[in-house]
């Protein structure tokens, strides 16, 4: 069984935000927060200590976080050496990650990856649809092999996690919660839509 104590919970914040003006999405305003407190939010009370992976701006993210990691390696290689640096930085033998842009996220979602994985070294929410590797249940002693696979110049999530074994975790119930906002206008339509949803009978 994986328990709390056993979960290190990861916020993926670390991107040039190249489709959002270059700015960094995490600390873009979604609701009065920033969009990375939503996803703090999901894993917070679920994990034992709660991460965030940031290239700049790392007195703000203290601010949501337990402890700020940068990439390992420089250059904004993208999600997968975010992950790596979670990995690598976590103290728990599991790590729960989360991309900083999907502030719909479930409350259950930790449980849901928890319930699915067995015995299983990751597992990924699906849909019903389609997969989203960045929204992971992730064995931390897996690291050592992600190094190896950095280093032959893979990054992509998937195609790493496709070497292991996976199982995916069914969120199915809750498609809409994998919106993610590369754009000024897909944050103001979903925080329009939220908003309608707080307030309807």
């Amino acid at each position: 069984m994986i328990r709390r104590d056993d979960l290190t919970g990861l916020v993926l914040a670390g991107g040039r935000g190249s489709r959002m003006r270059g700015c960094d999405k995490g600390l873009e305003p979604f609701l009065d927060r920033p969009l990375a407190a939503h996803a703090v939010g999901v894993l917070r009370e679920h994990v034992s200590e709660l991460l965030i992976t940031a290239n700049r701006h790392h007195d703000a993210y203290a601010a949501l976080a337990d402890r700020v990691v940068e990439d390992i390696e420089p250059g904004y290689q993208g999600p997968l050496m975010g992950l790596y640096s979670g990995l690598r930085a976590a103290c728990t033998p599991w790590l729960v990650v989360v991309p900083c842009d999907a502030p719909a996220l479930p409350r259950s979602l930790v449980a849901r990856l928890v319930d699915a994985v067995g015995e299983n070294d990751i597992a990924v929410a699906h849909d019903g649809r389609r997969a989203h590797p960045v929204v992971a249940l992730v064995r931390v002693a897996l690291a050592d092999d992600l190094a190896r696979c950095l280093a032959e110049g893979e990054r992509k999530v998937d195609a790493w996690q496709a070497r292991h074994d996976r199982v995916w975790a069914d969120v199915s119930d809750c498609p809409g919660a994998f919106a993610n906002l590369n754009t000024d206008a897909e944050r103001q339509r979903l925080a329009h839509a939220l908003s309608e949803e707080s307030t309807s009978p």
